[in-house]
């Protein structure tokens, strides 16, 4: 017999639970567990569940100690202890079967809350984001847009058929997921009737692989439930906006067997969701510890590498000329290559390649711009103008905002990187004029319809999809062009646009996303990183520290994207084989369940100058993360991965099973040149080591070692290693503590000093400021 929570039965089992009132276990320390609950009107259940197949079939609490059935008996002991915050408890719950023996059983912990509103934001980091209670549309990868969503301003959020609460009472609301889906394995939830917030942390599994979480409503969503499992037992997986079964199978357990489940629970006063979120990323790695990053690969090595392979990727005939953007003679803009994919080929300094950038910029704004002043989306290999429509019966051209976006913001910053190196007489009008359109296209858009839409028409300016935060890094280039143009007005729409985006996104749901064009308006990480450019961007060119205090919470926001722990991986892996350790792997959007070596497509350099100007290392270990989860998977020599030449990437780490149970922890042998830039990108914009002069601060993120041996008069002798295989030429990045206060050039990287370091070398190194 089938029991959920939607079924009248399981409501009476619920029921039942709920007036158990904290006697499971030993009673003493649950009693502990229930009043720390109470500020959420929780209470915690230990359980055992038995199945056939994945079809439960049913479902005991234990109301003491003990727990016994007509074939065994199991104990129970919960062992709670306060965490160093008054706010927190650490608390374990070990399972044992004392005598008889269990076929298919799984044991569970079950978190128990009354008083349940669907007001509250449910986020499942990765995985879930205000409890994906949104219109879903399609049964698979990238949905064919429905025609209600063109043309129209009041339409709601929509994304893939993903896990998801339910919208309307009544219906069935629950979400199976397991830990290989999470960037961190957590469930948290902002109360707005308690005015609290509530964080449980748990490990990725036990013996028995990924744990799984269930969590669930009652029919008139006034009760939840979140449960963590032992194994996880799922009807259905997730694929990439479909279900399949899931294959999962419960235990089998004789006499002697034992499992225990390790928990951090946090309930704390919160105000928002930004409360929330800015908790979860100081507490995020609280339960799993620090990860452990690896210097494998220098960034000046993988530098080399990768701007060789994009070197041999240009492409020429007599329709166009441009850096390959994938694994085809299409040429898009923005996203993942075109006008990104360029920059660090312009900072090579090389009269070839800077010629070569040139002829791009030249085929862009001479091919793509429409009308209105956007740019279409791309060209085919003959030229003609590439059309990807999200539904092939609306006839006009529609064009993803954020590859707009950022072909805006980075023909800004190619501009910027030409003047710092001496070559603005280089800069042609066109290219300006060019940018200048569409800056006004953007400014133009703003004005008529208060937002910018995820879709657009190149030719008439027409927003076509409303919605989503596809236009999250607008407002940087807005800032940026205000600046170049010496336009207020753009400063002025980029500061609006920011703030309402702020609003309605960020604290109001909790998500950005509609950022990728293989996505619905699915919660994205790439939507995140991006809005959190422009509201770095926007400190930097106007010094109001409301923009600094935005960008924390949004940093916190692409916290809840990024792996926080090495994760273990099947033993026949890949990745386990290569001993890989993935924390800062960024998970890509809920619809598409895999992580990705860095950040599409950008160095995150905005995190270094959060860290710079803030101090707090939290902002620094993330973007250390990232770039070196993104070494572990570039293939070389001792390390080989794509298989498609030494510096390649690919952009699928797998840590769930959304493609099946033999993909976890799988390389794909492919190539994906998106994730090469995002690791050029990181090698050109991060300092190798970022040091002040006059305070006793110094960060490393270079794959090498340093120490500080002596400081006086403001000059600073450091030790540095390089325990690599290959030679190193290191940037350095030192200043004052007075110097933090400045905003920190977008090309502020072409005046870092570099320092040589063979393979196995230790050596002094004396800096200044």
């Amino acid at each position: 017999m089938k029991i959920n929570l939607n079924s009248n039965i399981c409501i009476f089992v619920f029921a039942i639970a709920m007036h158990v009132v904290g006697q499971a276990c030993t009673k003493g320390r649950t009693m502990a567990t229930g009043d720390f609950l109470k500020g959420v009107n929780g209470r915690m259940y230990p359980q055992i569940s038995w199945y056939t197949g994945t079809q439960l079939d049913s479902l005991k609490s234990f109301s003491g100690d003990i727990l016994k059935t007509k074939t065994s008996e199991w104990s129970c002991l919960v062992t709670t202890s306060p965490a160093k915050q008054e706010d927190a408890l650490d608390m374990t719950v070990r399972f044992r079967l004392e005598k008889g023996e269990a076929s298919s059983a799984a044991v569970s912990v079950a978190f128990d809350f009354n008083n349940w509103s669907t007001e509250n934001y449910l986020m499942v980091p990765a995985a879930v984001y205000n409890g994906n209670r949104y219109r879903a549309i399609g049964n698979g990868y990238n949905p064919q847009y429905p025609k209600d969503m063109f043309y129209n301003p009041d339409l709601p959020l929509t994304i893939s058929n993903n896990p998801k609460l339910a919208i309307t009472d009544g219906e069935p609301s629950r979400i199976e997921t397991q830990t290989g889906y999470l960037s961190t394995p957590a469930a948290c939830f902002y109360s707005t009737g308690f005015g609290k917030g509530f964080i449980l942390l748990t490990e990725q599994g036990t013996r028995f692989g990924n744990s799984g979480i269930i969590i669930e409503e009652n029919l008139n969503r006034t009760k939840a439930s979140i449960q963590i499992s032992a194994p996880a037992v799922r009807e259905q997986r997730a694929g990439f906006g479909d279900f399949f079964p899931s294959g999962d199978k419960a235990a089998d357990w004789k006499e002697g067997d034992e499992v225990t489940l390790h928990f951090k629970l946090l309930v704390f006063p919160a105000r928002s969701i930004p409360d929330l979120l800015t908790r979860f990323f100081e507490e995020r790695k609280s339960l799993s510890g620090p990860n452990h990053p690896r210097n494998l690969l220098p960034m000046s090595r993988h530098f080399e590498l990768a701007t060789t392979l994009c070197s041999n990727d240009w492409f020429t005939s007599p329709y166009a000329s441009f850096y390959r953007t994938g694994n085809w003679d299409i040429f898009t803009v923005g996203w993942t290559g075109g006008l990104i994919n360029t920059y660090p080929m312009l900072a090579l300094n090389d009269k070839m390649e800077r010629e070569r950038v040139f002829l791009e910029m030249d085929y862009i704004v001479n091919r793509l711009p429409g009308k209105s002043g956007y740019f279409y989306e791309g060209t085919n290999p003959d030229g003609k103008l590439y059309i990807n429509s999200k539904n092939p019966d609306i006839a006009e051209t529609h064009v993803l905002v954020r590859e707009n976006g950022d072909a805006f913001f980075w023909m800004l910053k190619h501009f910027m990187l030409l003047k710092e190196q001496g070559y603005e007489s280089l800069i042609k009008f066109k290219w300006e004029e060019a940018a200048k359109r569409l800056a006004g296209a953007f400014v133009t858009t703003w004005k008529k319809e208060g937002q910018f839409g995820q879709y657009m028409e190149p030719e008439t300016g027409k927003i076509a999809v409303f919605n989503s935060t596809a236009g999250a890094i607008v407002p940087a280039g807005l800032a940026l062009a205000s600046e170049y143009f010496k336009n207020e007005e753009f400063l002025q729409v980029a500061k609006a646009s920011a703030n309402y985006y702020y609003k309605r996104d960020v604290v109001n749901q909790g998500l950005t996303g509609g950022n990728c064009g293989d996505i619905s308006q699915d919660a994205d990480s790439e939507s995140s990183f991006a809005f959190l450019e422009s509201l770095v961007t926007l400190y930097d060119c106007t010094g109001d520290l409301q923009w600094l205090e935005k960008a924390k919470v949004q940093a916190a926001l692409c916290s809840t994207w990024t792996l926080s722990y090495d994760e273990k991986f099947p033993s026949e892996s890949q990745l386990a084989k290569l001993q890989s350790n993935m924390a800062g792997a960024v998970f890509a959007s809920i619809q598409n369940k895999h992580a990705a070596p860095g950040i599409c497509t950008s160095s995150g350099d905005y995190l270094f100058k959060l860290y710079r100007a803030t101090g707090d290392r939290i902002y620094a270990d993330l973007i250390r993360d990232i770039q070196h989860a993104h070494t572990e998977v570039v293939d070389m020599p001792d390390h080989r991965t794509t298989n498609f030449g030494f510096g390649s990437t690919m952009e699928r780490i797998q840590p769930s099973d959304a493609e099946g149970r033999e993909s976890v922890g799988k390389v794909l042998y492919t190539r994906n040149m998106w994730t090469e830039t995002a690791g050029r990108l990181m090698d050109l914009e991060l300092p190798g080591i970022y040091l002040l002069t006059d305070k006793d601060r110094m960060y490393v993120f270079d794959h090498i070692e340093a120490t500080v041996i002596k400081r006086e008069a403001g000059e600073v002798t450091i030790s540095v290693s390089n325990r690599t295989a290959y030679d190193a030429k290191v940037s350095v990045f030192a200043e004052t503590s007075v110097q933090t206060k400045q905003p920190l050039p977008p090309v502020a990287f072409v005046r870092w000093p570099h320092f040589e370091i063979k393979a196995g070398e230790t050596k002094q190194i004396e800096l200044n400021h």
